[in-house]
Protein backbone atom coordinates (compact mmCIF):
# COMPACT_ATOMS: atom_id res chain seq x y z
CA UNK A 1 0.00 0.00 0.00
CA UNK A 2 1.73 2.89 -1.46
CA UNK A 3 -0.56 5.92 -0.50
CA UNK A 4 -0.96 7.70 2.51
CA UNK A 5 -4.28 7.02 3.18
CA UNK A 6 -3.19 6.56 6.94
CA UNK A 7 -1.67 10.23 7.29
CA UNK A 8 -2.84 11.24 10.92
CA UNK A 9 -3.47 8.33 12.07
CA UNK A 10 -1.78 6.91 15.34
CA UNK A 11 -1.94 3.08 15.26
CA UNK A 12 -0.49 0.40 18.18
CA UNK A 13 0.75 -3.52 16.63
CA UNK A 14 1.85 -5.86 19.37
CA UNK A 15 3.80 -8.93 18.28
CA UNK A 16 5.78 -6.41 15.66
CA UNK A 17 9.45 -6.90 16.16
CA UNK A 18 9.81 -9.09 13.15
CA UNK A 19 7.43 -11.56 10.90
CA UNK A 20 3.93 -10.09 9.85
CA UNK A 21 3.58 -7.67 12.85
CA UNK A 22 6.53 -5.79 11.77
CA UNK A 23 5.36 -5.66 8.06
CA UNK A 24 2.16 -4.31 9.40
CA UNK A 25 3.59 -1.43 10.78
CA UNK A 26 6.02 -1.28 8.33
CA UNK A 27 3.62 -0.51 5.90
CA UNK A 28 1.69 1.59 8.02
CA UNK A 29 4.55 4.19 8.31
CA UNK A 30 4.73 4.19 4.92
CA UNK A 31 1.17 5.04 4.41
CA UNK A 32 1.86 7.77 6.76
CA UNK A 33 0.75 6.58 10.25
CA UNK A 34 2.36 7.18 13.35
CA UNK A 35 2.94 3.69 14.65
CA UNK A 36 3.87 2.67 18.36
CA UNK A 37 5.14 -1.25 17.91
CA UNK A 38 5.53 -3.86 20.84
CA UNK A 39 7.40 -7.23 21.37
CA UNK A 40 8.62 -9.08 24.56
CA UNK A 41 11.94 -8.67 22.94
CA UNK A 42 13.52 -5.27 23.59
CA UNK A 43 16.36 -5.54 21.45
CA UNK A 44 14.50 -7.16 18.61
CA UNK A 45 11.35 -4.60 18.87
CA UNK A 46 13.76 -1.41 19.17
CA UNK A 47 16.11 -2.24 16.28
CA UNK A 48 12.18 -2.77 14.65
CA UNK A 49 11.27 0.05 15.03
CA UNK A 50 14.90 1.81 13.88
CA UNK A 51 14.52 0.19 10.76
CA UNK A 52 10.97 1.05 10.47
CA UNK A 53 11.55 5.01 11.20
CA UNK A 54 14.78 4.95 8.82
CA UNK A 55 12.89 6.39 5.64
CA UNK A 56 11.26 9.55 8.05
CA UNK A 57 8.08 7.86 9.09
CA UNK A 58 7.11 7.91 12.76
CA UNK A 59 7.81 4.57 14.94
CA UNK A 60 8.60 4.18 18.58
CA UNK A 61 9.19 0.67 20.45
CA UNK A 62 7.74 -0.68 23.78
CA UNK A 63 9.43 -3.38 24.81
CA UNK A 64 6.87 -5.65 27.08
CA UNK A 65 4.59 -8.52 27.66
CA UNK A 66 1.40 -7.70 25.85
CA UNK A 67 -0.79 -10.52 27.91
CA UNK A 68 -0.16 -8.30 30.71
CA UNK A 69 -3.26 -6.01 31.51
CA UNK A 70 -1.37 -3.60 33.62
CA UNK A 71 1.84 -3.55 30.53
CA UNK A 72 -1.50 -3.44 28.50
CA UNK A 73 -2.52 0.28 30.06
CA UNK A 74 1.14 1.45 29.33
CA UNK A 75 0.91 0.42 26.19
CA UNK A 76 -2.36 2.51 25.34
CA UNK A 77 -1.20 5.63 27.75
CA UNK A 78 2.45 5.56 25.89
CA UNK A 79 1.08 6.04 22.96
CA UNK A 80 -1.04 8.62 23.81
CA UNK A 81 1.12 10.44 25.65
CA UNK A 82 3.91 10.06 22.77
CA UNK A 83 1.33 10.83 19.43
CA UNK A 84 -1.58 12.75 21.11
CA UNK A 85 -4.02 9.85 20.47
CA UNK A 86 -4.96 6.35 18.98
CA UNK A 87 -6.83 5.42 16.17
CA UNK A 88 -5.86 2.03 15.54
CA UNK A 89 -5.17 -1.22 17.47
CA UNK A 90 -3.81 -4.31 16.21
CA UNK A 91 -3.40 -7.34 18.47
CA UNK A 92 -1.08 -9.09 16.66
CA UNK A 93 1.29 -10.91 19.16
CA UNK A 94 0.61 -14.50 19.86
CA UNK A 95 2.15 -17.97 21.09
CA UNK A 96 1.85 -21.35 19.05
CA UNK A 97 2.60 -24.05 22.39
CA UNK A 98 2.00 -27.28 20.24
CA UNK A 99 1.13 -30.55 22.10
CA UNK A 100 -0.98 -33.46 21.96
CA UNK A 101 -4.57 -32.82 24.02
CA UNK A 102 -4.76 -36.16 25.87
CA UNK A 103 -0.93 -34.81 27.70
CA UNK A 104 -1.56 -31.02 26.99
CA UNK A 105 -0.20 -29.12 29.90
CA UNK A 106 -2.16 -26.65 32.11
CA UNK A 107 0.85 -24.37 32.17
CA UNK A 108 0.93 -24.10 28.39
CA UNK A 109 -2.83 -23.83 27.78
CA UNK A 110 -2.40 -20.95 30.39
CA UNK A 111 0.32 -19.21 28.23
CA UNK A 112 -1.63 -19.53 24.83
CA UNK A 113 -4.84 -18.09 27.05
CA UNK A 114 -2.96 -15.16 28.48
CA UNK A 115 -1.29 -14.17 25.59
CA UNK A 116 -3.92 -15.50 22.71
CA UNK A 117 -6.96 -14.14 24.30
CA UNK A 118 -6.27 -11.91 27.52
CA UNK A 119 -4.01 -9.92 25.84
CA UNK A 120 -6.22 -8.89 22.99
CA UNK A 121 -9.37 -8.50 24.84
CA UNK A 122 -7.86 -6.09 27.03
CA UNK A 123 -5.48 -4.45 24.04
CA UNK A 124 -9.34 -3.91 22.51
CA UNK A 125 -10.51 -3.03 25.85
CA UNK A 126 -8.20 0.04 26.84
CA UNK A 127 -7.95 0.76 23.39
CA UNK A 128 -11.96 1.25 22.74
CA UNK A 129 -11.84 3.33 25.79
CA UNK A 130 -9.40 5.85 24.41
CA UNK A 131 -10.86 6.09 20.94
CA UNK A 132 -14.22 6.40 22.75
CA UNK A 133 -12.81 9.29 24.53
CA UNK A 134 -11.54 10.88 21.63
CA UNK A 135 -15.26 10.65 20.02
CA UNK A 136 -13.05 10.38 16.28
CA UNK A 137 -13.92 6.22 15.76
CA UNK A 138 -11.41 3.96 15.26
CA UNK A 139 -10.33 0.03 14.19
CA UNK A 140 -9.37 -2.78 16.28
CA UNK A 141 -8.05 -5.79 14.67
CA UNK A 142 -6.89 -9.31 16.00
CA UNK A 143 -4.69 -11.67 14.41
CA UNK A 144 -6.68 -15.26 14.63
CA UNK A 145 -5.22 -18.10 12.16
CA UNK A 146 -6.88 -21.11 9.69
CA UNK A 147 -6.21 -23.11 12.67
CA UNK A 148 -9.40 -21.53 14.18
CA UNK A 149 -11.28 -23.16 10.99
CA UNK A 150 -9.72 -26.43 10.30
CA UNK A 151 -8.64 -28.82 12.96
CA UNK A 152 -4.69 -29.08 12.63
CA UNK A 153 -2.43 -31.73 14.67
CA UNK A 154 -1.36 -30.89 18.00
CA UNK A 155 -3.21 -27.46 17.61
CA UNK A 156 -6.05 -27.62 19.57
CA UNK A 157 -5.84 -25.04 22.33
CA UNK A 158 -3.99 -22.53 19.84
CA UNK A 159 -7.03 -23.02 17.53
CA UNK A 160 -9.73 -22.96 20.03
CA UNK A 161 -8.14 -19.17 21.01
CA UNK A 162 -7.97 -18.42 17.54
CA UNK A 163 -11.62 -19.31 16.62
CA UNK A 164 -12.36 -17.45 19.92
CA UNK A 165 -10.83 -14.47 18.80
CA UNK A 166 -13.19 -14.09 15.69
CA UNK A 167 -15.91 -14.25 17.97
CA UNK A 168 -14.97 -11.62 20.09
CA UNK A 169 -14.76 -9.71 17.02
CA UNK A 170 -18.32 -10.57 16.47
CA UNK A 171 -19.34 -9.30 19.98
CA UNK A 172 -17.46 -6.29 19.75
CA UNK A 173 -19.55 -4.80 17.04
CA UNK A 174 -22.97 -4.68 19.29
CA UNK A 175 -20.28 -2.94 21.77
CA UNK A 176 -18.70 -0.67 20.02
CA UNK A 177 -20.40 0.40 16.41
CA UNK A 178 -22.32 3.15 18.16
CA UNK A 179 -19.18 4.48 18.85
CA UNK A 180 -17.95 3.98 14.99
CA UNK A 181 -15.30 1.42 16.20
CA UNK A 182 -14.60 -1.45 13.40
CA UNK A 183 -13.92 -4.40 14.88
CA UNK A 184 -12.41 -7.22 12.19
CA UNK A 185 -9.87 -10.44 12.18
CA UNK A 186 -7.34 -11.84 9.66
CA UNK A 187 -6.97 -15.64 9.75
CA UNK A 188 -3.12 -16.64 8.30
CA UNK A 189 -2.61 -19.75 6.81
CA UNK A 190 0.86 -20.88 6.16
CA UNK A 191 2.67 -17.80 5.85
CA UNK A 192 7.04 -17.17 5.21
CA UNK A 193 8.38 -15.57 8.76
CA UNK A 194 11.60 -16.05 10.76
CA UNK A 195 10.42 -18.50 12.13
CA UNK A 196 8.85 -20.71 9.90
CA UNK A 197 11.24 -21.11 8.00
CA UNK A 198 13.36 -22.42 10.89
CA UNK A 199 11.78 -25.74 9.32
CA UNK A 200 13.96 -26.49 6.08
CA UNK A 201 10.86 -28.08 4.78
CA UNK A 202 8.42 -25.54 5.70
CA UNK A 203 8.32 -23.55 2.23
CA UNK A 204 8.22 -27.05 -0.34
CA UNK A 205 5.80 -28.89 2.14
CA UNK A 206 3.13 -25.95 2.00
CA UNK A 207 4.29 -24.90 -1.35
CA UNK A 208 2.90 -28.38 -2.67
CA UNK A 209 -0.62 -28.49 -0.49
CA UNK A 210 -1.46 -24.41 -1.14
CA UNK A 211 -3.84 -24.51 -4.05
CA UNK A 212 -2.34 -20.77 -5.04
CA UNK A 213 1.20 -23.14 -5.34
CA UNK A 214 3.34 -20.92 -1.91
CA UNK A 215 2.26 -19.93 1.65
CA UNK A 216 1.75 -16.33 2.11
CA UNK A 217 4.28 -13.87 2.38
CA UNK A 218 3.95 -10.92 5.55
CA UNK A 219 3.58 -8.49 2.72
CA UNK A 220 0.11 -10.73 1.83
CA UNK A 221 -1.16 -10.99 4.90
CA UNK A 222 -0.23 -7.46 6.27
CA UNK A 223 -2.06 -5.93 3.06
CA UNK A 224 -5.17 -7.71 4.05
CA UNK A 225 -4.81 -6.11 7.64
CA UNK A 226 -4.32 -2.51 6.21
CA UNK A 227 -7.17 -3.22 4.26
CA UNK A 228 -9.51 -3.76 7.22
CA UNK A 229 -8.23 -0.42 9.43
CA UNK A 230 -8.32 1.64 6.36
CA UNK A 231 -10.96 4.36 5.14
CA UNK A 232 -11.83 1.93 2.74
CA UNK A 233 -13.47 -0.59 4.74
CA UNK A 234 -15.45 2.04 6.99
CA UNK A 235 -18.41 -0.17 6.72
CA UNK A 236 -17.18 -3.62 7.60
CA UNK A 237 -17.16 -5.17 10.98
CA UNK A 238 -17.33 -8.53 12.40
CA UNK A 239 -16.18 -9.91 9.66
CA UNK A 240 -13.10 -12.14 9.00
CA UNK A 241 -10.30 -12.62 5.74
CA UNK A 242 -8.82 -15.50 5.13
CA UNK A 243 -4.91 -15.12 3.73
CA UNK A 244 -4.17 -19.06 2.99
CA UNK A 245 -4.01 -19.55 -0.90
CA UNK A 246 -6.97 -21.62 -0.71
CA UNK A 247 -5.43 -24.24 2.16
CA UNK A 248 -9.17 -24.20 3.91
CA UNK A 249 -10.87 -24.74 0.92
CA UNK A 250 -9.27 -28.03 0.81
CA UNK A 251 -7.42 -28.30 3.87
CA UNK A 252 -4.97 -31.02 2.67
CA UNK A 253 -3.13 -31.94 5.75
CA UNK A 254 0.61 -30.94 5.76
CA UNK A 255 1.93 -34.54 7.61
Amino acid sequence: MSTKKFTGKVAIVTGAGQGIGFEIARQMVLAGAAVLINDINENLVQKAAEMISSGGGKCYALAGDSSDVNFIRQLVDTTVQHFGRLDIAIANAGITLFGDFLTYPPESLQSVMNLNLQGSFFLAQKAANQMIKQESGGSILFMSSVTGHQAHANLVAYGMTKAALEMLAKGLVVELSPYQITVNTVAPGATLTERTLEDAGYKNTWSRITPMGRPATVEDVANAVLFLVSPDSGHITGQNIIVDGGWTAVSTSPY
